[in-house]
């Protein structure tokens, strides 16, 4: 490492950024999805078998993440496993992923802040664009800064969560007084896991930032960590709903409803807050780590070494301002869940290209790599199939468009005088 670049990132701020990326806005909506498929404490099962579906990918993005000393993760890996006509497909659909997912949950936690609950548009707008400009200049001011900003918010998101966990054990739920009656579970269990697997995910931003870890055995730590605690708590979270929510599969809020029943409003309100912290938690780790994703396309081969440039707080500065504009522009206008959508794709695609990596890196016994690896890589790419079957055709037409788009634009980049 004769490199210049900070080493910024340790084991801590590396497992937080894990836990920041998995543990978002979803696990507070997902135990009422989960007991419409599968009822009783069953369901709770499925949190982890899902989790154990998923080790060979998070396994993946280990064994290929201690190996590189680059920012990128996926496209890095397909880079080298497949060339960069391959890789800039991953990564492009990465960033484009990651941009219109930002922008989403920046806009959904915009408008469910208390004074913009009568607000009209504009205010909503307002207070995003605010957002967006806060987060913007928090990452400008170095990697350092934000890793201690996203490791503080990780902590104050979760401990809402832990606190609903002890209060679990140490109290007995009072029922509320209206029940409403929850639909009969289908036992649907693929449905559940596909449901469980969606909040599960995020443990692979760990890898984008590797370039700038003290240590490399850190990023394999981190994944893992990431996974397994989030799972933890997130069965325990399951448990604590069906305890204390009869009606669980009703509940449009399960885990502010079942706070309530365990510790009345005071709890009730300090877990409904813990949503808007955790989506502003996502916020920061994607506008910290969506940059990497395009700074890595700042290549020859890519967009062009211009992209690339980070100063000497290791931000990649041109491509934060991009995505800061970007954003900043799609926060303005309406709703985004059709946008939004489309990242589940990008996340199969770059679990889909790291296995595959993995197994061709494998073959090649590339620094070390080799059968056990080639196995591992099979499992994950199982895994990952099983979960693209269950792909809406919409969802692999909206990702074809942007390919289309990113070939586009790369080759206009390409044409401009002083492009190699």
């Amino acid at each position: 490492m004769n490199d210049s670049r900070p080493r910024a990132l340790g084991p801590i701020e590396l497992i937080a950024l894990g836990l920041n990326g998995v543990v978002g806005v979803g696990i507070f909506f997902v135990p009422a999805a989960v007991a419409r498929q599968v009822s009783g404490t069953a369901g709770a099962m499925v949190y982890a078998a899902t989790a154990l579906a998923c080790l060979p990918i998070a396994l993946a993005f280990a064994r290929l993440g201690n190996r590189f000393d680059e920012d990128g993760g996926p496209y890095v890996f397909a880079r080298e496993a497949f060339g960069p006509r391959a890789a800039f497909v991953v990564g492009w659909l990465a960033c484009v992923s990651a941009i219109f997912s930002t922008s989403a949950v920046i806009r959904g936690l915009a408008q469910s802040l208390p004074w913009n609950q009568d607000a009209g548009s504009w205010g909503v707008r307002a207070t995003a664009s605010l957002i967006v400009l806060l987060l913007a200049a928090i990452v400008a001011a170095g990697l350092k800064i934000s890793a201690w900003a996203w490791t503080g918010v990780t902590v104050a998101k979760i401990l809402p969560l832990v606190t609903l966990l002890i209060v679990a054990l140490a109290f007995v739920p009072v029922a509320p007084a209206t029940a409403t009656p929850a639909p009969e579970a289908t036992g649907e269990l693929l449905r559940a896991s596909l449901i469980v697997l969606f909040a599960l995910q995020g443990f692979e931003i760990v890898a984008v930032p590797a370039g700038h870890v003290k240590r490399p055995g850190s990023v394999a730590i981190a994944t893992v960590v990431a996974l397994a605690g989030a799972t933890l708590l997130y069965v325990g979270l399951h448990l604590a709903c069906v305890r204390a929510l009869p009606g669980l599969g009703a509940s449009k809020a399960p885990l502010v409803d079942a706070a309530t029943a365990y510790g009345g409003q005071r709890l009730g309100r300090l877990l409904s807050a813990g949503t808007s912290v955790s989506a502003l938690g996502i916020a920061l780790g994607m506008v910290a780590m969506t940059p990497r994703y395009l700074a890595a396309l700042g290549r020859r081969d890519g967009f062009g070494p211009w992209l690339g440039v980070s100063n000497a707080r290791g931000v990649p500065t041109r491509a934060l301002a991009i995505t800061a504009f970007v954003v900043f522009c799609l926060v303005q206008i309406g709703s985004l869940d059709e946008l939004f959508a489309m990242s589940s794709i990008a996340v199969l695609a770059q679990y889909g290209s790291t296995a595959g990596s993995l197994i061709r890196l494998g073959v090649r016994k590339f620094r070390g790599l080799g059968k056990r690896d080639i196995v591992l890589g099979i499992l994950a790419s199982a895994t990952t199939l099983a979960v693209v079957s269950g792909a809406h055709w919409k969802e692999l037409a909206r990702a074809a468009v942007v390919i289309v788009a990113g070939v586009v634009l790369k080759v206009a980049v390409s044409r401009r005088p002083g492009q190699a």
